[in-house]
């Protein structure tokens, strides 16, 4: 096995991993002629990408130089929502009381079989993202690392492939904050942590982001005690005040300790500890057993000799224009390597606007995208759009609806709290951004999403038939909320006179 990659624990899960996504045995087919596409990077932009040039009949070559299917498969969503459907019953079992469920015999979280469980259920999903399963769909797969040659080769381990277009499809990495200290302790990071073998009696977690709210909420569930240090703008800083206190409460309520320091925290050494201190207002001196470290990301543009192709780079990875060209037009880019949405979803699309442009001289613009995330906390926060800080950053005036899940029967009777909150412009239906908490809000936004995709209003979600109950009826309700706004008082006048006139 490379270098390069990390499966840890060697176990039979790990080595069906292996065998699907880095076979030991892999021959690279031999280059033949010039290639219409040529992707380097096997995550989701790059699968999507090769998978449907390749079902368009296109000639396309794949390069992957650590495991195929890239963070999302091996170090991200899927290992992430492993744990943290674990978790979730876990939270269910201890609170099952409030449903007149006796389980005063209590329950225990086996972390090891936990951590078993999500690498047998991830080494069954590689399949799809398997080397053998490309090369059936007509890719040519080559395991190795890619560099640019010039501005139409790219060299694989000695062999060069001739495009006709390229894409660059790297993804990202975890990238070392300028913490005071880091370099002289042992860290975790989104790459090492779903190693864990053991559960940390005592968990750091630096970073109030998405990774760091999942896993630290995820890991005080499991029975660690977890230690969460953010900054000063609060946790989920990118996501609406309201949500982001909403979730602070309930991980408090699961043992998360919140503190507000991460801008000036020291680390050091302690033992087979490792010290987190901060002076200030929310001082602390806490001795912690593992330190996970969730903030920081770098895109991978390091080895691949970009300057010998023309292709610019920033800080924030390869440079592209609205069609995802790079400054060399034949050379595109999807994916974490070039946009500020580090989302699956979004390497999906952006590869599908690729395929578009490349192959076809298209001029999909990956402005026109739409695209929603979600937090996976418990609850889990959905958004999409523009959130109320944003709208008044944009001088957009838009008036606000909000429904809270305590007024909904299906979430009173699971014993679920959260609200929707809709955006619309100011006079009008026209949704321009939305924000759910909720138990399944990653779900729930999709239909919020796919209104604004297709310009359907308030009015039209409210005047749809939602099945009762459901926590999806929310969103019907909003729809209500509007409606009874256009209900003036000369419009009262106007129906009242009529039913007068009806008698």
């Amino acid at each position: 096995m490379s270098d390069l990659i990390q499966l840890q624990p060697n176990d039979e899960h790990n080595r069906a991993l292996e065998r699907n996504v880095r076979p030991p045995d892999w021959q690279n087919p031999k280059p033949s002629g010039r290639y219409h596409l040529v992707v380097i990077g096997a995550g989701t932009a790059g699968l999507v990408t090769a998978a449907g040039a390749a079902g368009l009949g296109a000639k396309v070559a794949l390069v992957e130089r650590e495991l195929m299917g890239g963070d999302c498969l091996n170090v991200g969503c899927v290992p992430s929502k492993g744990v943290i459907s674990a978790a979730r019953i876990a939270a269910t079992v201890r609170d099952a009381a409030e449903f007149a469920v006796d389980v005063s015999a209590g329950g225990k979280v086996n972390f090891a079989a936990v951590m078993e469980r999500m690498r047998r259920l991830r080494a069954g999903i590689s399949l799809n993202d398997s080397a053998a399963r490309f090369r059936d769909l007509g890719v040519d797969v080559f395991l190795g690392g890619g560099r640019f040659v010039d501005s139409d080769t790219i060299d694989v381990d000695g062999f060069p492939l001739k495009f006709k277009r390229a894409v660059i499809a790297t993804g990202g990495r975890a990238k070392a904050p300028p913490i005071a200290g880091l370099e002289e302790v042992e860290y975790l990071t989104n790459e090492s942590i779903f190693s864990l073998t053991e559960l940390p009696p005592r968990l750091g977690v630096v970073g109030a982001g998405p990774i760091g709210c999942e896993l630290a909420q995820t890991f005080a569930r499991f029975g660690s005690e977890v230690f969460l240090f953010g900054s000063d703008r609060g946790l989920m800083p990118n996501e609406d005040r309201d949500a982001a206190e909403f979730v602070r409460v309930e991980m408090e309520r699961d043992g998360v300790h919140i503190h507000r320091t991460a801008r000036n925290i020291t680390l050091c050494k302690d033992g087979e500890a490792i010290r987190v201190t901060a002076t200030g207002v929310d001082g602390h001196d806490i001795a912690v057993d593992k330190l996970l470290v969730g903030v920081g990301r770098a895109p991978n543009v390091e080895s691949l000799n970009l300057e010998s192709a023309g292709v610019k780079v920033d800080k924030n990875g390869v440079v592209v224009n609205d069609r995802l060209q790079t400054t060399n037009p034949r050379i595109y880019a999807a994916g974490d390597v070039c946009s500020q949405f580090k989302f699956t979803h979004a390497a999906d699309f952006m590869a599908r606007i690729v395929i578009q442009n490349a192959l076809f001289m298209g001029r999909a613009k990956v402005s026109s995208l739409i695209i929603p995330w979600c937090t996976y906390t418990s609850p889990e926060v959905a958004h999409v759009g523009l959130s109320e800080t944003d709208a008044k950053d944009r001088g957009i005036a838009i008036d606000t609806y909000r429904q809270q899940f305590a007024d909904v029967d299906r979430a009173i009777l699971e014993g679920d709290t959260g609200f929707a909150k809709v955006h619309c412009r100011k006079g009008s239906d026209r949704i321009v951004g939305a924000t759910i908490v909720a138990r399944n809000a990653g779900d729930m936004i999709s239909e919020i999403t796919l209104a604004m995709k297709h310009d359907i209003g308030l009015k039209g979600i409210g005047s749809t038939i939602h099945p009762y109950p459901t926590q999806a009826e929310a969103l019907r309700k909003l729809g209500d909320q509007y409606n009874r706004t256009r209900l003036t008082p000369l419009v009262k006048s106007l129906f009242q006179t009529w039913l007068k006139w009806t008698k």
